[in-house]
């Protein structure tokens, strides 16, 4: 169940990587932009009656890199020349003396420099005398409805040119099959591929009203955006396009709100200069292209397929965690340790092979110099190999009647209470895993390991002529064989059995050393065979 979760995760990890082109390799656009607008308004000026406004007019000096702009209303201070005036209220401070005024003064807000004389502005004020072109701007807010809302039905054509570098891909919006015919007469309406737009369209789908912003200005994206495919059998590379407002519209909220500037028209009328000064709002529109293009790579490819197989890992992680959890006893999580784990065994030291009485399973064991071998954790489980050469034949046929005497102490690592203490930690090992009865107290023990009939039978079969000098020691050894073949049966490939202590205090009181001396486990020699 739990590979059937992750198999799934990674199915819908390819239908993504399908999805999102992850096997594609991106590079993202250079682009170019140049914007032309075309529209003619006729409107009436105060003062200046009907005026005509073209392109030139209309166009203002915010024709930047990416983006144009257009008037849509002003404010008109006319016949302006350079004199002496009254400063207006707004922009400069009211006075009663000529105490009041500083000559020369001047700062961000005003029109002109003070000549220092205060005079009347109108009957009810008095302000400084400026220094500026007279008559000054009083009109500080927009005509309302806006003079030039005929803006709203002007068009602008788009040229857009795209390239992808790494590809080498050129592109541009103008399509190979748009021709003259097809713009002059296309709209978007009818074509969103369309490059020629209508203002007061563009407003519309950014959600404003181009007649309310077109009083105070503002600032209109135009967002361009090339997602591009360029994979054979899927080529795809079209632009989309996109409006917003990108400035404060709210007037009430910002400070200086909208978009305006400042122009002048000069005339010269008996040798002197005239201007006629003009307070120009209007939208600004910025043009702004996005876009990445995607082709097959095969690297790509693999390192995707790569970094989502490695989320089938995580199987044996969620195993891992789930077996060691309550979910499971402690047996089978050790079981599971065991089996999941292959143990590689050390050339220079050996391996030793254990056998409980309560136990189905041999143990392999690695020596350890800090603690008794009964207490070090087995390296790995095998089943026991029966020695089907064994003399279990003979058993019924075999007595005998050894008492076995009583042991003085119980060492702390000791579970039948038969063994006795030893200072080499490998020979510290005990016929049980937990507490009972000692293995030498079955019948079985007595007639297997120690009946000499049976020992003797089987030295005599290993050698008929056989003779010994020192008939205790090859009893002893051969009862040491006749247990391992019993508990452990066919030792594995380069382990050492290992006889628990009480089983070798048995044998060795049964068939004692003339001197009591006995050479104990050596684990440097070669493990005994099968016989």
């Amino acid at each position: 169940n739990v590979n059937m979760c992750i198999l799934t995760v990674i199915c819908c990890a390819f239908i993504m990587m399908l999805w999102n082109k992850k096997y594609q390799e991106f590079d993202p656009l250079v682009s170019s932009v140049t914007a032309k607008v075309k529209g003619v308004a006729q409107t009436r000026l105060p003062g200046l009656g009907e005026v005509v406004w073209d392109v030139v007019d209309y166009s203002g000096p915010f024709q930047d890199k990416n983006s144009f702009f257009v008037v849509t209303n002003v404010i008109v201070t006319k016949n302006q020349k350079q004199g002496k005036c009254p400063e207006v209220p707004v922009k400069g401070r009211l006075c009663r003396t000529d105490k009041d005024c500083e000559k020369g003064y001047w700062d961000h807000y005003s029109h002109g420099v003070q000549t220092g004389s205060c005079v009347r502005f109108d009957v009810l004020k008095k302000t400084c005398e400026v220094s500026a072109w007279c008559p000054i701007e009083a009109k500080t807010n927009p005509p309302r409805p806006a003079l030039l809302a005929a803006a709203e039905n002007f068009t602008i054509l788009i040229k857009n040119n795209i390239r992808f570098p790494a590809f080498n891909y050129i592109r541009r919006n103008i399509l190979p099959q748009m021709n003259d015919a097809y713009l002059r007469s296309c709209t978007r309406k009818s074509d969103p591929l369309c490059p020629i737009f209508r203002l007061g369209d563009m407003v519309d789908e950014a959600g404003e009203s181009f007649s309310q912003m077109a009083i105070e200005g503002g600032v209109i994206g135009i967002q361009i955006r090339w997602d591009c495919n360029l994979d054979r059998l899927m080529h795809r590379c079209l632009p989309r396009y996109s409006f917003r407002r990108l400035d404060e519209k709210e007037s009430n909220k910002t400070l200086y709100p909208g978009l305006n500037f400042r122009f002048a028209k000069y005339t010269t009328v008996n040798g002197e200069e005239h201007r006629t000064l003009y307070k120009a709002f209007g939208i600004r529109f910025d043009i702004m292209v996005f876009g990445q293009a995607g082709r097959f790579s095969f690297i790509q490819l693999i390192l995707y397929i790569g970094s989502t197989l490695s989320y089938y890992a995580l199987t044996t992680v969620l195993l891992d965690w789930l077996i060691n959890t309550s979910c499971y006893s402690a047996d089978v999580g050790e079981n599971y340790a065991e089996m999941k784990v292959e143990s590689v065994r050390d050339r220079q030291k050996c391996i030793l092979c254990v056998s409980y009485v309560d136990d189905n399973y041999v143990r392999l064991v690695k020596p350890s110099q800090k603690k008794s071998l009964q207490d070090v954790k087995a390296l790995s489980l095998q089943l026991r190999k029966e020695d089907t050469g064994h003399l279990e034949a003979v058993l019924c046929l075999l007595q005998s009647d050894a008492k076995d005497p009583l042991v003085p102490c119980r060492p702390a690592w000791c579970r039948c209470g038969r063994c006795v203490a030893s200072s080499v930690h490998q020979e510290e090992l005990c016929c049980r895993r937990g507490d009972g009865a000692c293995i030498t107290s079955s019948p079985l023990f007595q007639r297997l390991v120690l009946s000499r009939p049976l020992l003797e039978a089987v030295l005599q079969y290993r050698d008929p002529l056989w003779a010994p000098a020192d008939p205790a020691a090859a009893l002893r050894h051969c009862a040491y064989r006749q247990y391992i073949r019993w508990r452990v049966g066919v030792p594995p490939d380069d382990a050492h059995p290992v006889i628990p202590s009480c089983c070798v205090r048995r044998i060795r009181d049964k068939y004692p050393s003339p001197d009591g001396k006995y050479s104990g486990l050596r684990t440097g020699r070669k493990p005994p065979t099968q016989t």
